[in-house]
C-alpha cells in the first residue's frame, strides 16, 4: 500500500473524467494523501482524449488551468494530475502561478539517470500513449527504455473499461506491473531504475522493488522530493 509522506503539504489533483476503481495509493484515492487533498475533475478530459498521443489540445489546456486555480482557491499548496501524458501542460499551468506545478512524473526521469548513472526504464499503463513528443516535452533520453501493460490481463483492462462495476484484482495488476518490467530489463538489461508514468501505478511499487531489487520511483515520490525541494527554496 503506497501512501504519501506525510510531510507533504494540501494537494491539488486535476483529475481526468474516469470511472474506475483506484486502490489506495492511487492519485485518485483522498485515502493515499491521508485525506490531505482536493481534487477538480476535467470533464472534458477523457482517457480517450487524453491517452489518444497528441500534443497540447487547447480546450483541455483552459479546463485544467480552471481546475488549477479552484485547486489553489480551495487551499492545495502544490497542483498535481491525474495522468502522467500530460507533460505538455506543464509550461501552462507553471507560468505566473506562485504555487509548485506537477504535471507528471516523468520530469524526473533525467535526475534519476543521473542518480543511478544508468538507463531509467519507464512503466505505462499504454505504451502507444508515450511518443517521442512527450519524451522530450519531459526532458527525458529519446532512448529510454518504455514498457506499457496492455499486453497484461487485468489492470489495462479495467482501466479501459473505465467503470465502477469492474472491479480490480490487486495481485493481478501486480504481476502485471512486475511482468512489464521485466520486459524492459530483457530488453534493456542495464537498467538502473524504474519511473512510472502512470499515476494509478503507485499501489505496486513496493512489490516491484522487491521483485526486482531496483529502486523505482512515482508521482508520490516525485511531489515528495519537489516538495523538499520548495521548502529549501524558501530558506
Amino acid at each position: 500500500m503506497a501512501i504519501a509522506s506525510a510531510s507533504l503539504p494540501k494537494m491539488g489533483v486535476i483529475m481526468l473524467n474516469t470511472a474506475f476503481p483506484r486502490p489506495v495509493g492511487d492519485i485518485g484515492n483522498a485515502a493515499t494523501f491521508r485525506g490531505n487533498v482536493v481534487y477538480e475533475v476535467v470533464e472534458a478530459a477523457t482517457v480517450s482524449r487524453v491517452m489518444g498521443g497528441m500534443g497540447q489540445d487547447e480546450t483541455l489546456a483552459g479546463g485544467f488551468l480552471a481546475a488549477r486555480d479552484r485547486l489553489i482557491e480551495q487551499g492545495a499548496q502544490i497542483v498535481t494530475t491525474s495522468c502522467g501524458v500530460l507533460v505538455f501542460y506543464q509550461d501552462d499551468l507553471a507560468k505566473g502561478c506562485g504555487t509548485p506545478i506537477v504535471a507528471s512524473s516523468l520530469f524526473q526521469v533525467a535526475r534519476r539517470r543521473k542518480e543511478f548513472a544508468g538507463p531509467v526504464g519507464i512503466l505505462v499503463m499504454d505504451s502507444r500513449s508515450l511518443t517521442p513528443a512527450h519524451l522530450e516535452a519531459a526532458g527525458c533520453p529519446p532512448d529510454s527504455p518504455v514498457a506499457g501493460l496492455e499486453n497484461g490481463t487485468e489492470l489495462h483492462r479495467v482501466l479501459k473499461a473505465n467503470s465502477p462495476a469492474v472491479p480490480l484484482d490487486p495481485e493481478h495488476a501486480k504481476q502485471d506491473v512486475i511482468a512489464a518490467a521485466r520486459h524492459i530489463l530483457e530488453e534493456a538489461p542495464q537498467t538502473a531504475a524504474f519511473v512510472m508514468e502512470c499515476t494509478n501505478l503507485p499501489p505496486y511499487r513496493a512489490a516491484l522493488e522487491q521483485a526486482l531489487g531496483l529502486p523505482v520511483f512515482d508521482i508520490l515520490t516525485w511531489l515528495e522530493e519537489i516538495w523538499r525541494d520548495e521548502q529549501v527554496r524558501r530558506t
